[in-house]
């Protein structure tokens, strides 16, 4: 693609410097609200991804021999810096992205918890001692860093989501390579910015952006020692299965078609409430939105009629404007995919309660906008229930009883979150006991854990063994090793039998 003209060109970042070598194909960053190209981002070719390795290869040694309370002064000076620029973020993703800069805010402070925990490292990095496992030996355990890290990232969470990896790999002793979006990542760039002013070495922390070519460099690369990646399923599968046979630790997280079940003795007025700020909050562009609703018995017609009456309600406009609570897709393929499936629906049977379709925002008529759409009684053979729409798309689902709700459930390939709204603890224990999700809410509708737990689905929502931040996070950015310890006063002599613990 020919680099557009009159729009600034974002480069890559290796070796604590902007690096602005020649590309021969360039991206599209859209300004989403006006449908308009307003900057570009080189793709990164196989060299370029070569030099990134290198740089981080290098400064791996010296930065995982670093003291731990080094390291921990650099996290926590990183982090003052990202909460004095966390203004700045999110002017910069809802640029890019189109969510409102108040939806951006909540990210960027999720992403501030991350890099809490990550502070952390000195307890985290600790290991186990057991003294007298036999007579005079010691047994002690370490934990040690991989690495070179590569994080690979989606567009619906251009700050937060790279957080949940670099923060972490680099408290662990790694260095890293993040390769975000090319849709909006100029978050990225801020983010190596802020790290370099907080005093982490050149080569730690690198960024190069680009597709499929950029990714495959990075997953059959020999230096890299393990991969990151937050996205839909078949290309978390992808990615799992190549990095996977190349010798790396691989975590890859996938798709999501998150559920929301609302009992017929639930707070009606909440579950609506909850059902349309998680359906809708940043058009519906979030692995954790809720995209179908399963309402049980008399829980139906009480439930849509309240969504739809809040639907009307929604202003929808650009994201810097903080009066709106719903912007734009990210860009114009998003835009037609998800009308497209709009379309599958209604030709489907399903019935249309609301018709985001037609809107159009005066001022911003080539934006990428469409507005909230509501679809009751789908059926789980429906491409609308079945597939991720990635966009401000509702669908509803009727059950009998909460062994009904739970079995649409399990036949969902999905199991990334999912929720329930009771008034009954008896039906709210038994459905996080017996539901197949990694992540629940109770009477929550969108429950993405804190950072100091961790983030990761289940099914087809996560191909690896290890979930994201939190523990997981440091158990996935280290390796264990074992030590056997024993100080002789003298020589004990020859012994061939297999050692015990006598």
């Amino acid at each position: 693609m020919e680099a557009p003209a009159k729009v600034r060109t974002i480069t890559h970042w290796i070796a604590g410097k902007a690096d602005a070598h020649d590309a021969k194909r360039f991206g599209d960053i859209f300004d989403p609200a006006r449908g308009e190209v307003q900057a570009r981002v080189p793709f990164a070719d196989s060299e370029t991804i070569d030099r990134a390795v290198s740089a981080a290869r290098a400064a791996f040694p010296a930065w995982s021999a670093t003291p731990l309370g080094k390291r921990a002064e650099v996290l926590f000076t990183f982090r003052a810096l990202l909460k004095e620029h966390a203004g700045q973020f999110a002017q910069i993703v809802s640029s890019e992205h189109g969510k409102i800069v108040s939806d951006a805010e909540g990210e960027v402070a999720r992403a501030l918890e991350v890099v809490d925990f990550a502070c952390s490292l000195t307890h985290q990095m600790k290991g186990e001692f057991s003294e007298n496992v036999s007579t005079q030996i010691d047994t002690y355990s370490l934990r040690q860093p991989l690495g070179v890290c590569a994080g690979i990232t989606p567009f619906n969470f251009p700050m937060m989501v790279p957080a949940w990896m670099f923060a972490i790999a680099i408290a662990c002793g790694n260095t890293f390579i993040l390769k975000p979006s090319e849709r909006d990542p100029s978050a990225s760039m801020l983010v190596a910015e802020l790290w370099e002013r907080a005093g982490l070495p050149a080569g730690v922390f690198n960024v190069v952006h680009g597709d499929k070519a950029a990714v495959d460099a990075l997953l059959t690369h020999p230096g890299v020692s393990a991969v990151s990646f937050v996205g839909s399923t078949p290309i978390a599968q992808y990615i799992y299965a190549t990095a996977a046979a190349n010798g790396k630790r691989v975590q890859a997280l996938g798709g999501a078609k998150n559920h929301m079940v609302v009992m017929p003795d639930a707070d009606f007025d909440a579950a609506a409430d909850a059902l349309v700020s998680a359906a809708y909050g940043s058009a519906g562009q979030r692995c954790m939105a809720i995209s179908a609703a399963v309402t049980v018995g008399d829980a139906g017609d009480a439930v849509m009629q309240r969504v739809k009456s809040r639907i009307g309600t929604l202003k929808i406009g650009p994201g810097f404007d903080r009066g709106n609570d719903m912007g734009p897709v990210v860009t114009p393929a998003a835009r037609d995919r998800i009308l497209d499936y709009i379309d599958q629906g209604e030709r489907a049977g399903a019935t249309l309660l609301a018709d985001g379709r037609a809107l159009r925002v005066n001022g911003y008529e080539n934006g990428f906008f469409i507005g909230p759409t509501l679809f009751d009684h789908v059926s789980p053979n429906m491409s609308i229930y079945r597939d991720e729409i990635f966009g401000p798309v509702l669908v509803n689902v009727r059950a009998g009883s909460l062994d009904d709700a739970l079995a649409i459930l399990r036949a969902n390939p999905y199991g990334n979150g999912t929720s329930i709204f009771t008034r009954s603890g008896a039906a709210a224990r038994k459905f996080q006991s017996e539901v197949d999700a990694g992540m629940v809410g109770v009477n929550v509708p969108i429950p993405v854990p804190v950072g100091y737990y961790s983030f990761g689905g289940w099914k087809a929502s996560l191909f690896g063994d290890l979930h994201i931040y939190g523990e997981d996070g440091f158990r996935f950015y280290t390796r264990g090793k074992v030590i056997t310890s024993r100080w002789h006063d003298s020589n004990a002599g020859v012994n061939l039998g297999f050692p015990t613990h006598k």
